[in-house]
């Protein structure tokens, strides 16, 4: 009698258990503590979403989302994020936006998705350029490390939905060499979420069934592009995001 129930103690230990790689058991509340905290020092987390308040709940891996966030596409990054991250089944999305959004497609509607397209993007200044939208033409004010820079800005603006041309007015000074991009440490999965969110924003990308993984800073992107072109460009919007060491495009072209 008594081996019997030592033998139902250590299934109910299993069962509420998960093996990791290496052969490590973790119960399921260890488990859903190490999600929340992965997630609150996640690099999105930590940069695009420190000034949101967001609450993470985690329980047998899955995972709600609660509180208010300030711009609608962050519901979203918060998502992807922890979607991404090791032991997560599935995530329910709570988060509300607060305060005033711009009408679609209004030039300040415009004006917003500049800015989070350039946000996610490590060789262009997001934080230092100015957007300003007027009847869909688009100004672009503020300081550039380099004339390379200051062209990728303006062609990632031109691709924005919405946009009909952009002013490229950014400044490169001349008396300063060219900055590089500071190597900078971040998770596999805020980077994951941010090839996908910055897809989104990009007209010839947004409607792609992309699938994107990522291990080691090293992204692989699966699905179907309409033309080698788009292919090429998904490549270029992905090797430029932050923490991005290579990118394996793994896409099929359609065929015409």
């Amino acid at each position: 009698m008594r081996l019997r129930n030592l033998h139902s103690a250590a299934i109910v230990t299993m069962a509420t258990s998960l093996i990791l790689p290496g052969g490590f058991a973790l119960k399921a509340s260890d488990l859903d503590s190490r999600i929340e905290a992965s997630a609150k020092a996640s690099y999105n987390f930590k940069t695009y979403l420190k000034d949101d308040s967001i609450k993470v709940q985690s329980a047998k891996g899955v995972v709600t989302l609660s509180g208010t966030v300030s711009q609608d596409y962050h519901k979203s990054l918060a998502q992807e994020t922890v979607a991404g991250l090791p032991g997560v089944k599935s995530v329910n999305n709570g988060l509300t936006v607060v305060g005033g959004q711009p009408a679609e497609p209004s030039d300040a509607w415009i004006s917003l998705k500049v800015k989070a397209a350039l946000a996610f993007h490590k060789n262009v200044k997001a934080t230092d350029t100015n957007v300003q939208t007027e009847d869909g033409v688009v100004t672009l004010t503020g300081p550039a490390d380099s004339e390379a820079n200051k062209e990728l800005a303006g062609e990632y603006a031109k691709d924005v939905e919405g946009v009909k041309t952009v002013r490229n007015q950014l400044v490169v000074p001349t008396d300063a060499p060219a900055a590089q991009p500071l190597a900078e440490k971040v998770d596999d999965a805020s980077i994951t979420a941010q090839v996908k969110t910055a897809l989104l924003f990009h007209r010839s990308t947004h409607a792609l069934a992309t699938k994107v993984a990522t291990t080691k800073g090293v992204v692989t992107l699966r699905g179907e592009a309409v033309n080698e072109a788009e292919k090429d460009l998904v490549t270029k919007l992905a090797e430029d995001i932050h923490g991005v060491k290579r990118v394996h495009n793994q896409m099929s072209v359609q065929k015409s």
